[in-house]
């Protein structure tokens, strides 16, 4: 969780933006409720009116209503009103002013309310009134209201609620206003125009701030995603043999793409989801406080349910989020291996085989993420449930109340909505502690590759080679890889020279590649040194070392681009001229000339397009382009024919004479005229010298060359040797 949020730090000002528009969305969504329920208490109900003074009032309703008040509320009525003939209009308009009125006037005004409908009962229909007289006899009420002292009607205020209360307040209001001569129907129109208008401009509000949050937390998400991967790209670029050994490719992969794609996905949720969630709750338990309706422990009894139901889902589903990232890892491996391979699996028919095996990765990361699945499925109908529980569970107490006069059924409306908001954020929050372990985990993978530093690193104080000549000694090398229990190559002491070229071969095995790849510290030496120009290698910088050497792999490796992009890899502001010479020398003008572009011809990704010796030859020849002091050839020419071999040293030989050569090769014939040849054989050196000293002195030496080579074309080379 800290790592996550120690990636938002550089956005802190993105954060905070987005903070201040979640509020505003926040109070927006909070506002909407409340307008809902004064539009059914207010607009629908209580016809526009609000407060139980009404607009205006004829001069018999002005004087029946002092019939409740005692001298301090009278004094008050007259105080708002002004009179218009035979009218009075309310001379306040204060919220405040008239809620204190409200609360003043509300027990005289009913009372005066409950008056006069029972005098327009008793002249409509005398028999009926005479029932209900006795009915409110029986109960203990007084038959005539006007017997009415201030003390029972604050008694029957009791018995039958405030809310009720204050509706009959409002009806006397409204319907005095009517008698005055206002168009009700008009005020209770503008009213619900006037909140519909009110809700639209909030809604739209609440949309634009809802966009620019979506907008804010998309660029930090996306921003956070392209610092991880650029972190981890730039470290991985610098590791060593031994830290790329460590982590799989595949494993690199992955945790470039799907880890930081998890990571980003997540951040942006939080700062969406997360940060809204409590604001809104916040927000949500004040207005259900503020409704009155004493109903809280039914929203704290749905929040429990919910976070116990999705922590019951999160500790069934959490143990295979955790290894579902390894699954991927095993099957992006699957994947690389098939399609690098897919030459050598169509030779020997493997089609089937490798389907299965990739099948076999591929339904084991299905099967984890079908349980994963099915099981966070159940969330929605489950919440749905609880939902609907709750607003069943909402309605039935809040009926009770309706029916007691303690609750208004726009109050009502309004809790619900209120107390599924509130159940929607915590909702929100369990559903992202069920998201963050997976990110977590990510997040942990990321981390690892970001810390882990090279094992081959520049001096803390480097030596600067000025006038660089390129002699390379190795003074007792030895060198076991990390975490083996032997040595891959033992006390190996030799040196190389400008102007001559010094040979490695040997069986397959015996460490010939190892021990070139310590030269420009792919690898650094585990006993023993290396020095060029008589400085350790471990005291140069690697940039230096690096430009120093020409180093031909193996396997020739191309980049997408084109011919001359390729050829000026290592050096980027070579000529025209010079690549076109390092393409001469290396044999590769004949086959460059026949393309259409010429130099500009295409390659496509890991050089799909040319055969396996045209790539070893643009290899070969992006080395020479770079013009190194030491050129570093590890069997470089196993795949060109001999012809072409010959012709390419050869041309080497004229144009790098005053370079230090270091070949390795498994054909005698590549290294039959260097200077010096070293023979390795389990990783120890078994012979040094020419080719003809060799094969007087060094069995090992001889042996090859006898497995390579009939006696006749021996004897043939050795002349040729000495020629």
């Amino acid at each position: 969780m800290s790592k996550i949020f120690r990636n938002m730090i550089p956005y802190w000002k993105s954060v905070v933006i987005i903070v201040l528009l979640l509020c505003v969305q926040a109070y927006c969504d909070l506002a909407l409720p409340n307008y809902t329920s004064r539009i059914i208490d207010v607009g629908i109900q209580d016809r526009g009116v609000e407060h139980v003074a009404p607009e205006a009032i004829t001069e018999e309703s002005y004087a029946k209503a002092q019939a409740f008040m005692d001298s301090d509320d009278i004094k008050l009525w007259e105080s708002i009103y002004d009179r218009e003939g035979s009218v009075y209009r309310l001379n306040v308009s204060d919220e405040e002013e008239l809620d204190r009125i409200d609360d003043e006037l509300l027990i005289p005004v009913v009372a005066a309310y409950q008056m006069n409908k029972a005098m327009e009962q008793a002249e409509a229909d005398p028999a009926a009134a005479e029932a209900a007289a006795g009915e409110a006899s029986d109960s203990g009420m007084p038959a005539d209201m006007a017997e009415y002292s201030i003390e029972d009607m604050e008694k029957m205020a009791e018995s039958i609620g405030t809310e009720t209360l204050m509706s009959m307040g409002v009806a006397f209001a409204s319907e005095c206003s009517e008698e005055a001569g206002i168009d009700m129907d008009a005020v209770q129109k503008d009213y619900l125009w006037s909140s519909g208008r009110k809700m639209l401009g909030i809604a739209f509000i609440m949309l634009a701030a809802s966009i620019m949050v979506a907008f804010f937390a998309a660029r930090v998400g996306a921003g956070i995603g392209r610092n991880l991967r650029n972190r981890v790209f730039r470290n991985v670029v610098s590791f060593s043999n031994g830290e790329m050994d460590k982590f799989s490719t595949a494993s690199l992969i992955t945790r470039n793409t799907n880890d930081v794609q998890q990571i980003q996905m997540v951040s942006s949720m939080m700062l969406r989801m997360v940060l809204y969630a409590p604001i809104i709750a916040i927000g949500g338990v004040y207005n259900v406080w503020k409704t009155g309706a004493n109903m809280g422990w039914v929203i704290g009894l749905a929040v429990i349910v919910i976070i116990g139901f999705v922590m019951l889902l999160a500790a069934v589903a959490m143990p295979k989020f955790k290894i579902m990232q390894t699954m991927v890892d095993g099957l992006n491996l699957v994947s690389r291996e098939i399609l690098t391979g897919l030459p050598v699996i169509r030779a020997f028919g493997r089609e089937e085989a490798e389907e299965e095996r990739f099948d076999k990765a591929n339904r084991k990361l299905m099967g984890t993420q079908l349980f994963t699945n099915r099981v966070m499925t159940l969330m929605m109908p489950g919440m749905t449930l609880i939902m609907n529980c709750l607003v069943v569970l909402i309605t039935w107490v809040s009926a009770h109340r309706i029916d007691d006069g303690t609750l208004q059924v726009g109050t009502m409306t309004a809790f619900i909505t209120y107390s599924m908001l509130i159940v929607m954020s915590f909702l929100m929050l369990t559903m992202m502690s069920i998201m963050l372990p997976r990110a977590g985990v990510a997040a942990d993978r990321i981390e690892e590759v970001i810390k882990t530093t090279s094992s081959v690193t520049d001096a803390a104080e480097t030596v600067k080679l000025e006038d660089a000549k390129g002699v390379v000694e190795f003074r007792n090398v030895s060198f076991r890889y990390p975490d083996a229990n032997e040595n891959v190559i033992n006390n190996i002491s030799f040196t190389a020279e400008p102007g001559k070229v010094t040979a490695i071969i040997g069986s397959t095995g015996s460490g010939k590649s190892t021990l070139v790849n310590l030269l420009p510290r792919f690898y650094d030496v585990t006993e023993g040194s290396i020095t060029v120009d008589g400085v350790d290698v471990r005291d140069m910088s690697l940039q230096q070392l690096r430009d120093l050497i020409g180093f031909v792999p193996q396997k020739g490796v191309l980049f997408s681009g084109t011919i001359a992009s390729n050829l000026r890899f290592g050096r980027e502001d070579a000529s025209d001229d010079e690549i076109a010479l390092a393409a001469e020398i290396a044999q590769a003008e004949e086959f460059i000339e026949t393309k259409p572009k010429k130099y500009d011809d295409y390659i496509s990704q890991g050089g799909a397009n040319v055969s396996g010796g045209q790539k070893q030859r643009l290899a070969i020849a992006r080395a020479i382009a770079k013009n190194p002091k030491i050129f570093v050839f590890d069997d470089s020419f196993s795949a060109l024919d001999m012809k072409t071999d010959a012709k390419l040293r050869k041309a080497l030989s004229r144009h790098v004479e005053n370079s230090t050569e270091i070949i390795v090769a498994q054909r005698i014939s590549t290294i039959l005229h260097a200077d010096q040849i070293i023979v390795l054989d389990n990783g120890e050196v078994a012979g040094m010298g020419t080719h003809s000293e060799l094969m007087n002195s060094c069995r090992v030496y001889r042996e090859i060359a006898e497995s390579q080579l009939s006696q006749k074309e021996i004897v043939k080379m050795l002349g040729e040797v000495n020629e």
